[in-house]
């Protein structure tokens, strides 16, 4: 093997990068792994196949065991360890060398990255990955952005490693630059809202309905089977049936709720701001987990404002049967905020994305794999100057079939005193968004008012200011 060198190199040899690692070695390629931990590297060494795998903690002898042109990934905690690890590496590299950062990287940093590599004739990558740990073993999707050329060089590695869908590899050229971890982050973005949703229908069929741990099993169960088909929804009546070591209580029921982030949604809720692309279901997912943190306040305001008990006035057939529809509804509307904002950002930072290229990859692999993508694909396929995916034909028709049931929802979490935030938000924003008039004319006289900050007027041209007083 130290005649011809390693085909690929990993930098991280944690659960996502060695799992990464021996799924490329899998798909034929040789591999070497750079790991500071010795354990780590003992493990991967013991493990993988010794022809075809190699680990080590040197990094120049990690450098000098790969083929030129190198083709090397970091998977490592976004942030500082990706600079440090870049500046580890960088002496050793040579012009024509491919770097590739396959965590969840702020977007703006791998700008900065791309653009100091790119001075030096080194190719950098920021390569969005999903699909968790057996994923990366057996399959995620894969999100590169960079130069098409780079992507070129690494194109066969991975689609290769990449999960498949009707044989086609769920991975593609993103986009330029930082597109990849943009993308990556809005995928993170929708994740968070279609968690705090089907949390959310969760809470009112079990607070609201009364269903049973074991009707809420079946129920999921069930609604896998159909629109809602998703890896979310299966491993959430996969959730509904372990139990905990006593073999009477569910696991979950021991869990304390209390829900931790690790930034990628509050990135895209604040990059949503930034572009002005209204995305409030991932923001109240966002919020929802926030308020989550503060238990003990959230158990002392509930000892002040006490909910009154209400029971709801429908069977547990009708509410299963709207919460169902209205959660196909909210998770339309969630998929499309997150599609709006990699449309506007992809004109706004010239990334070039396809859109339906990203729909089609998200379809296998990565954690928000779902039957509806390949609606969504059709429909930017359809017409890729789509604005949103609500306006398209069969979706429209859906939404317009859901909307009660999801009024319905909503009214019945506001009499039984359960939070329904996002679904909520979900609702608001279908219906803002179809309002061929809002009360923002209101807001702009007060501007105007306070802050000679002037109006546009009905069917005039130019800025207006009124003397109020």
């Amino acid at each position: 093997m130290s005649n011809t060198g390693y085909d690929f190199g990993m930098v991280g040899l944690g659960v996502m990068g060695r799992n990464l690692l021996l799924n490329i070695a899998d798909s034929g390629y040789s591999v070497i792994g750079l790991d500071k931990d010795t354990e780590k590297v003992a493990s991967l060494t013991e493990e993988a196949d010794k022809d075809h795998v190699k680990a080590t903690t040197s990094a120049e002898e990690f450098i000098s065991s790969l083929k030129s042109p190198r083709k090397i990934m970091m998977l490592v905690p976004a942030g500082a360890p990706v600079d440090s690890v870049i500046a580890e590496l960088t002496p050793f590299l040579s012009k024509g060398d491919l770097l590739m950062d396959g965590g969840n990287s702020y977007f703006p940093d791998t700008n900065r990255r791309y653009d100091a590599l790119t001075e030096k004739g080194i190719h950098y990558m920021g390569v969005g990955i999903s699909g968790g740990e057996e994923g990366a073993r057996r399959g995620p999707s894969i999100m590169p952005g960079g130069s098409a050329a780079s992507y070129d060089f690494i194109k066969p590695i991975l689609e290769a490693a990449a999960a498949k869908v009707n044989g086609e590899p769920c991975v593609t050229f993103i986009g330029h630059r930082s597109a990849g971890n943009y993308v990556k982050m809005v995928h993170n973005g929708i994740e968070y809202a279609l968690m705090q949703l089907i949390s959310e229908a969760y809470h009112l069929l079990k607070s609201g309905a009364g269903l049973s741990d074991e009707e809420l099993k079946n129920v999921f169960t069930e609604w896998n089977k159909g629109e809602l088909n998703s890896f979310l929804i299966e491993i959430t009546s996969e959730i509904f049936a372990k139990k905990d070591e006593d073999g009477e209580t569910l696991i979950l029921n021991k869990i304390l709720d209390r829900a931790r982030s690790k930034g990628t949604g509050k990135w895209t809720s604040q990059n949503a701001m930034d572009l002005q692309v209204p995305a409030p279901t991932i923001d109240l997912a966002v919020v929802a987990r926030d308020i989550s943190a503060i238990k003990e306040e959230r158990e002392a305001a509930g000892e002040i404002f006490p909910a009154k008990e209400y029971k709801l006035d429908a069977s547990k057939e009708e509410v299963i049967g709207k919460v169902e529809n209205a959660l196909k509804f909210a998770f339309i509307t969630a998929y499309a905020q997150g599609f709006a904002m990699i449309k506007k950002a992809s004109d706004e930072y010239n990334y070039e994305v396809k859109i339906a290229e990203v729909a089609k990859i998200w379809r296998g692999g990565c954690i928000i794999r779902a039957a509806m993508l390949e609606d969504f694909r059709k429909a930017f396929e359809a017409d890729a100057s789509l604005k949103n995916i609500m306006v398209n034909d069969d979706l429209a028709k859906k939404l317009n079939a859901y909307q009660s049931d999801i009024r319905d929802c909503v009214k019945m979490g506001v009499d039984a005193s359960i939070p329904m935030s996002a679904t909520m938000a979900s609702l608001s924003y279908f219906d803002l968004y179809r309002s061929g008039w809002l009360p923002l004319n209101l807001i702009q006289a007060q501007r105007d008012f306070f802050g000679a900050h002037t109006y546009e007027r009905i069917g005039e041209e130019g800025v207006f200011h009124t003397i109020w007083k």
